[in-house]
């Protein structure tokens, strides 16, 4: 085993490798760029070293500062985590040079893999089944079209050299390739330095299938079964479960012995995660080869009780593997969610900030048995950027069945509060909740297809929520958790007979009033939207409310941010501001404007001033979190001023050009 190891990667990975490595008693090494240098990875590892810039490109994927910090720290391996330089080639080699153990396949092996479009014509050689489509070298446009015309639509465009989701477009029809193509490119060429594509037919309601594998240096090669990515947007996943439901012993076995079969066809050490489409009826289809550990590898360590880190690092200190296929085995069922920064009702946009309050349910991170697990790169108070995946953490939850292991889940997802940016907590639970996810109705299109119901609104009473924001003011100014009420040190004497007290609070989508009557025998009384109800409440914890409604006792915990208050009831989040003086209008949006829905690069100008659009129509492309996003014009009009060329960053919020609505 070895003494030292790098860690070549950032946030949760590089947290989740670094606890393997303490377990195992291994040193542990740490790079950091600038944004991150007080990030938790950092603390965790026994050493750090600074290696650039805040973006990826001046840091954490510059070569030879890397191999230079393992050099320096006298680290024997080097680990790359997942994303970043997990599948460079040249990164495999460098290490291999230098002399330093690159804990993943073999130079030749990334190489073999590496291409979407020669891996596909390896399976092929190889008899493992492939979806019919186009993997040539000629990438001509004319050629790329008459092949999609000749495969038939809909196709899957897909960058060869990609992954994650990114340079990946589906066309339904002839007169839309081109442009698809053209948008496909520009993509992979910004994410990968490499703008070739293939052509794939694009399979209706397929699922997303993989199979866990892992090979030694002498020969042997398991699979560690199964694991269903089905749920995704934008071509990346959101929910992933092991074992994959539905599937027959028959069809398992089948898919685990090609996965094998193809790793052992690039002689494939270490571990290895082979992609499979699947439709309805249980044909499966190779798609790709990822040469490295999954984001979504703790569903199966959950399963089969094995630690795929300590695996890795084992099989790249030359050991064999610690079991043989007959050994492994599942145990239950595990499912995993993760939670992004983004904001679902704006298209899953990335969102940036400060992750004020950051509380998820209790557990042991990075834990390989247990019911609960957490795994996480950041902690309150961190800010998540725009330079980095937006990931705040993956909750993995295990239960002795799916049933279980969904009931486990809703719970867990109920328990998590986040303060300071938009995340996918809600929604999340609604696919959870769904019927169709729950019944195991699982496709690629399951979050499109049922859009408006995971998207409707939320059926959590706001009225009770504002009960509950009510009882954390009234606490904070001096209330009943402090033995008085705000008013109480005032005379119940009134010429009326009683008092009351307005409290005015904003939500996030309308304005609500929420009154507090004190009546002359000292009673409490809420009224609320026009209904009225005996009132009182009790604080306990930091967070921690339960208010008396008549009869009803409501639970919750609120979190306060200045004069907002977040409350976090029934797995639902609201945010409401106290109006603490007379309430004014605030400054009133243009809807028309066409401002930058987060910070990013404009990669793409699509109109000139002076041009006449239509509503829809594209008028400019931007790049954020390595993803694109196509402003288009909200009605049809005449473009003004365009604000900034191709190549400029854009801070959110900015206005991007002028459009003169149409008369």
């Amino acid at each position: 085993m070895f003494n030292k190891i790098l860690i070549a990667n950032r946030g949760e990975i590089a947290c989740r490798v670094a606890a393997t490595a303490k377990r195992l008693n291994v040193g542990s090494v740490a790079v950091y760029s600038d944004a991150d240098a007080k990030a938790k990875h950092v603390d965790v590892c026994d050493e750090a070293v600074h290696v650039g810039g805040s973006a990826a490109a001046e840091s954490y994927l510059r070569i030879e500062r890397i191999v230079d910090a393992a050099k320096k720290t006298g680290a024997q391996a080097v680990h790359p985590g997942y994303g970043f330089l997990s599948e460079n080639e040249a990164f495999a080699n460098a290490c291999k040079q230098a002399g330093i153990t690159f804990i993943g396949p073999p130079v030749e092996a990334i190489r073999a893999m590496g291409s979407k479009a020669a891996a596909k014509a390896l399976m092929q050689s190889a008899s493992v089944p492939l979806v019919p489509g186009y993997h040539g070298d000629d990438q001509d446009a004319s050629l790329l079209q008459r092949e999609a015309d000749r495969i038939g639509y809909p196709v899957m465009l897909k960058a060869s050299a990609g992954g994650g989701g990114k340079g990946m477009r589906v066309v339904e029809k002839s007169e839309d390739f081109a442009a698809a193509l053209a948008s496909c490119k520009r993509e992979a060429a910004s994410s990968f330095g490499n703008d070739r594509v293939l052509i794939e037919k694009y399979l209706l309601r397929p699922r997303h299938v993989e199979v866990q594998v892992f090979a030694d240096k002498h020969g042997h090669a398991v699979y560690l079964f199964d694991r269903d990515c089905s749920v995704q947007r934008r071509h990346q996943k959101v929910l992933e479960e092991a074992p994959a439901p539905g599937l027959s012993d028959e069809t398992r076995r089948a898919m685990g012995e090609a996965a094998v079969a193809a790793a052992r066809a690039v002689n494939y050490v270490g571990a290895g995660t082979v992609e499979f489409i699947m439709t309805q009826d249980g044909q499966f289809y190779f798609m790709e080869m990822n040469t490295r550990l999954q984001v979504e590898h703790p569903v199966t360590e959950m399963v089969t009780g094995l630690d795929l880190v300590e695996w890795q690092l084992r099989v790249a200190a030359g050991e064999p593997l610690p079991l043989t296929q007959d050994q492994l085995k599942v145990h239950g069922h595990a499912i995993e969610a993760r939670i992004y920064a983004e904001n679902p009702s704006r298209g899953f946009l990335p969102s940036t900030g400060t992750l004020k309050h950051l509380r998820m349910p209790h557990a042991v991170q990075f834990a390989i048995d247990g019911d609960v697990r957490v795994d996480s790169g950041v902690r309150q108070g961190d800010a998540i950027t725009p330079y980095y995946d937006p990931m705040i953490a993956k909750l993995i939850v295990h239960g002795r069945d799916r049933r279980n292991a969904l009931a486990r889940m809703s719970r867990a997802l109920a328990e998590c509060e986040i303060v300071g940016l938009h995340t996918n907590v809600e929604f999340l639970q609604r696919i959870v909740k769904s019927e169709p996810f729950s019944s195991g109705e699982l496709d690629t299109g399951l979050i499109e297809r049922h859009h408006d119901a995971l998207f409707a609104p939320s059926t959590v009473s706001r009225n009770k929520a504002l009960a509950l924001a009510c009882a954390a003011l009234l606490t904070r100014e001096g209330g009943e958790a402090h033995g008085q009420s705000p008013w109480d040190a005032l005379s119940h004497w009134r010429m009326a007979g009683g008092y009351s007290q307005d409290l005015n609070f904003r939500a996030t989508d309308n304005d609500e009033a929420l009154k507090v009557v004190f009546t002359k025998n000292g009673e409490k009384r809420l009224q609320l939207n026009g209904e009225s109800a005996r009132f009182g409440w009790s604080h306990s914890g930091e967070t921690s409310y339960a208010v008396q409604l008549d009869d009803a006792l409501i639970k919750g915990h609120v979190f306060t941010d200045g004069d907002i208050f977040h409350v976090f009831y029934e797995g639902a989040s609201f945010a409401f501001e106290w109006q603490n003086l007379m309430a004014h209008a605030g400054d009133a949006e243009h809807e028309g404007r066409l401002t930058a829905p987060m910070p990013g690069k404009v990669i793409a100008v699509l109109v000139q001033a002076g041009a006449t659009v239509e509503k829809g129509a594209p008028l400019m492309v931007m790049e954020a979190m390595k993803m694109e996003h196509t402003i288009v014009a909200p009605s049809a009009g005449k473009i003004g001023e365009i604000l900034f060329d191709v190549g400029d960053q854009v801070a959110d919020g900015a206005q991007l050009l002028i459009l003169e609505a149409s008369a």
